[in-house]
């Protein structure tokens, strides 16, 4: 079987190791891994996949992954990437949201059979004593070396807490207790916690003269030079309660021309000599390698089926056909979509009574999510950008009413690609029957 080092080089998941020859050979054999993970959100986002993909393509050739919930580290704050400190949450909430994280993480690792693990270091952590901890481990530790730390560097002008200060070395710590204990031998991580990450493999070389090795991952960003996973409606989550299955399609169905090759070697599966067969196309031909970039990123997170809806909603409202199990993009216009393809689509219910005195059409696109503000809205459709059934709306304060409805819906759209559905809210009977008796009556 190829080295796993060579499929994280060669689709781009390595910045810094601690060792490129030493980790190679570490890893003829199968081996325990670990990279740590924030539970300060019920969900994982977009930005953590390259950890998650890290972990899948590890087990993928053989190894042991360890996830690891900081649930201990989280009471004190990661003070990396940060210009204040983190909000402190209560360890019931962080229990809460370890077990929405492994629901995600099932979707890539399979825990069956000791095949991978879940921890939370809250266990260990929470039963260190500060004095025995200080003698026996803090003594390794030098403050010089620790101040020149991208983590705390950053932080040095705007202020670090004592409390973040330690986060090195429970970090550390971490790594040598799962060297002991799980015989792990290597971490992983952002490029953000390389100074984190040596630190545990200087701990466990001081305290057991044992080897351990360290990856760290670069930051990926856009070719617009955003942060990975975060638009201007805030981030994308894999939680489809948060991002809808529709939406984290389109997200990454409108992934810049520059990003789909990078893109398809980090967040899918598919082989890397298929991924460079179609390496040189350019223009219109790259919307089909979109097209299978969203199916397969939206399949390993929200499952087959739920691909497959949102690549149907996009059939019906982008005109994409499907021919011998392809996708290829259309030239033929948008066809009527049919009410299947429509539960697809991000969807807000208003009362009837709402809408038949009309919403002013920048309050409904704001209200619904199509823009991030009502200003933003305002510019939209100045700019004619906003439709309401594919009819362009003129002015931003055109009223939006019942008259636009088909068969109890109205479809907004915001640009070429973005949509959104606004259902009516149905009546209870006895008001509808006590409506028509009124109306009789007169």
């Amino acid at each position: 079987m190829e080295n796993v080092f060579d499929v994280l080089r060669q689709r781009g998941f390595i910045e810094l190791t601690t060792g490129d020859q030493a980790i190679y050979d570490l890893l003829e054999q199968p081996i325990t891994c670990y990279i740590g993970f924030d539970p300060t959100a019920s969900s994982f986002h977009v930005g953590s996949l390259i950890p998650i993909m890290a972990l899948a393509h590890m087990q993928r050739h053989g190894h042991r992954p360890i996830a690891l919930v900081g649930g201990g580290t989280a009471l004190v704050g990661d003070p990396s990437g940060r210009t204040e400190m983190r909000q402190m949450l209560t360890p019931h909430k962080v229990s809460q949201n370890a077990k929405t994280l492994k629901k995600q993480l099932s979707r890539f690792l399979k825990f069956e059979k000791g095949q991978a693990s879940l921890l939370n270091n809250a266990k260990w952590l929470n039963q260190l004593k500060y004095i025995p901890f200080l003698r026996d481990y803090g003594r390794h530790f030098s403050v010089n070396r620790m101040l020149t730390s991208e983590s705390c560097r950053s932080r040095l002008e705007t202020g670090l807490s004592f409390i973040e200060f330690n986060y090195s070395l429970l970090q550390a710590y971490d790594f040598l207790h799962l060297y002991r204990t799980k015989d792990c031998v290597l971490q992983m991580g952002g490029s953000d916690q390389w100074g984190n990450i040596v630190a545990g493999v200087e701990l466990i070389r001081r305290v057991e003269k044992g080897a351990a090795h360290g990856i760290t991952f670069p930051l990926i960003t856009t070719t617009s030079r955003n942060k990975m996973g975060k638009t201007a409606e805030g981030a994308v989550w894999l939680d489809p309660k948060l991002t809808s299955a529709y939406d984290y399609y389109q997200f990454w169905i409108n992934t810049a021309d520059a990003d789909v090759m990078r893109f398809l070697c980090l967040f899918t599966f598919l082989p890397l000599t298929e991924i460079d067969a179609i390496r040189n196309l350019r223009g219109s031909d790259l919307n089909a390698v979109k097209t299978v970039l969203a199916f397969e990123t939206t399949k390993l997170v929200h499952g087959e089926q739920a691909a497959k809806d949102a690549l149907k909603a996009s059939y019906g409202l982008f005109g994409i056909r499907i021919i011998d199990s392809q996708v290829l993009p259309s030239s033929s216009t948008p066809r009527d979509i049919d009410s299947s393809e429509l539960e697809s689509i991000p969807t807000t219910v208003i009362d009837p009574d709402r809408l038949h005195t009309g919403v002013p059409a920048f309050e409904l696109f704001d209200e619904v999510n199509l823009c991030a503000s009502r200003g933003e809205a305002r510019r939209l459709i100045q700019q004619g950008g906003a439709y309401v059934d594919d009819k362009r709306i003129e002015t931003f304060d055109s009223i939006v009413d019942d008259k636009y409805l088909n068969k109890g819906e109205i479809l907004l759209r915001a640009g070429k690609k973005r949509y959104h559905r606004v259902k009516v809210k149905s009546k209870p009977l006895k008001k509808i029957h006590d409506r028509k008796r009124i109306k009789k009556n007169h």
